[in-house]
């Protein structure tokens, strides 16, 4: 071998070693960080376990993901083939919207303003009952007089104004009646400086019949109005009716007998009941009307996946778990040696009421009370 070929391999070799110095150097120095670092450095990493556990269940959070960007998609697929009509509560009488294919929602007229004014005062006889409650037969108690005594002043404002409310003598003499009583009540407990059960019960049976008509009056107000409206809109939509889907929200004290959804009912046949007309539960009075959309924009969309995985167009109207959950529960029950307490199974897409239907004994409505 040659003093070149000598040469050149001492220089290859002394290159090849120097990387390596250099690259165990390099990652001795990358492992090798200061104390500031540690704050960083020092955080434990999750396990393969906890990795495995976020990667799985980060799919249903991606979930929601795509229902979202498919719902827009579906939703206005939806109001360019059917006409919708959403049924809102509010504490004006209720909101109707009519979505049209093509055309500018319309929303209806309110219901006439003697419902709110029927309502407000109703509404001023129950609240005293739920103001003083809390506070009956305490004796050294004061503290829910500078509030009562303030609601008076707006109580006394109504009776000096009433007669001037768009409403028929008549209601505005039961009106006239049920905030004198309530002034009454408030004087009444407020020169005693305590307020006695006898007090309530004696003020409860003052206001009784006169709520009742109040109850009574609105009622028929709301109702005669809202079937008005969609008897209109019926008849302006002629043979679109059929394709329909129209919604209402409810609360769980508002969910029996609904009044908005009642109505609605009426325009449509049974079969239509959980079809094309549906009833969507809340937690709040008041739902806008995009969220009304959505919900039903999912219903309908589910239904779709529901026909086309398990044969049956309403089974995702329904807790999917359902069915196996109820077997796991009869089981469940034999084992532990108490006896399963179910309601009996209803077929997907039933048509019954989406409210309480069995009939029994006991008063059923303010006419059935004493």
């Amino acid at each position: 071998m040659n003093r070149t070929a000598v040469l050149r391999r001492g220089l290859l070799a002394a290159a090849f070693s120097g990387s390596v110095a250099l690259t165990v150097g390099g990652a001795r120095a990358q492992s090798e960080s200061p104390a500031y670092m540690n704050v960083i450095v020092g955080a434990k990493v999750p396990g393969a376990a906890q990795v495995a556990k976020q990667n799985v269940l980060a799919l249903n959070t991606g979930m929601f993901e795509l229902y979202g960007d498919a719902g827009k998609l579906v939703q206005a697929s939806i109001l360019s083939q059917h006409p919708v009509i959403l049924g809102l509560f509010s504490g004006t009488g209720g909101r109707f919207i009519l979505y049209r294919p093509g055309q500018t929602p319309l929303e209806a007229p309110q219901v006439p303003e003697a419902y709110q004014l029927l309502k407000s005062v109703g509404h001023s006889v129950m609240a005293l009952g739920v103001v003083v409650g809390p506070h009956i037969g305490k004796s050294d108690d004061a503290s829910w007089q500078p509030q009562v005594r303030a609601y008076r002043v707006r109580l006394q404002a109504a009776l000096e104004s009433i007669d001037s409310s768009a409403m028929p003598d008549e209601w505005r003499a039961n009106n006239r009646e049920l905030i004198a009583e309530n002034i009454a009540f408030i004087d009444r407990v407020t020169a005693a400086k305590v307020v006695s059960f006898s007090d309530m019960q004696a003020f409860a049976a003052a206001q009784k019949n006169r709520l009742k008509l109040n109850i009574k009056w609105a009622a028929d107000t709301q109702v005669k109005h809202w079937m008005g409206v969609l008897a209109d809109w019926k008849q302006q939509l002629g043979a679109d009716w059929e394709k329909v889907y129209a919604a209402s929200n409810t609360i769980y004290v508002a969910r029996q007998n609904n009044v908005l959804y009642s109505v609605l009912a009426q325009f449509f046949k049974p079969e239509d009941i959980n079809a094309r007309l549906i009833l969507i539960e809340t937690v709040s009075f008041t739902t806008t009307p995009q969220d009304m959309l959505e919900s039903l924009t999912r219903i309908i969309a589910d239904r779709t996946v529901g026909e086309t995985f398990f044969g049956s167009r309403y089974l995702m109207d329904y807790e999917l778990m359902g069915g196996d959950a109820r077997d796991s529960i009869v089981a469940q029950a034999q084992a532990k040696g108490v006896t399963a307490h179910l309601p009996p199974k209803v077929p997907f897409g039933s048509h019954q009421w989406p409210t309480l239907i069995t009939t029994g004994p006991g008063p059923a409505s303010l006419a059935d009370l004493p």
